[in-house]
């Protein structure tokens, strides 16, 4: 699946405005915007959004931080999205 896809899909599931997800994601705000006027990330870039996707469902899932060494994305750390 491509990884704009799978970010559109996790916007819808969390409300999350997209200019929020790319700063938590990946320290960009822009980087939704680009996304969906074709920007093509990098396989690191790409591995580091699904990470954080998928790392966002499972703390949504069980309401526990996962212990990885990185932060808890902010959708969870904010009640509005989710948590």
């Amino acid at each position: 699946m491509h990884v704009g896809q799978e970010v559109e899909r996790f916007l819808r599931e969390t409300d999350m405005p997209p200019t929020k997800f790319g700063r938590a994601a990946v320290n960009d705000p822009r980087f939704v915007g680009d996304l969906r006027n074709g920007r093509e990330p990098r396989a690191q870039m790409r591995t580091r959004v699904l990470s954080f996707i998928e790392r966002a469902r499972a703390e949504r899932a069980d309401g526990q931080p996962r212990q990885t060494g990185h932060a808890a994305p902010a959708c969870i750390r904010d009640r509005r999205y989710g948590a």
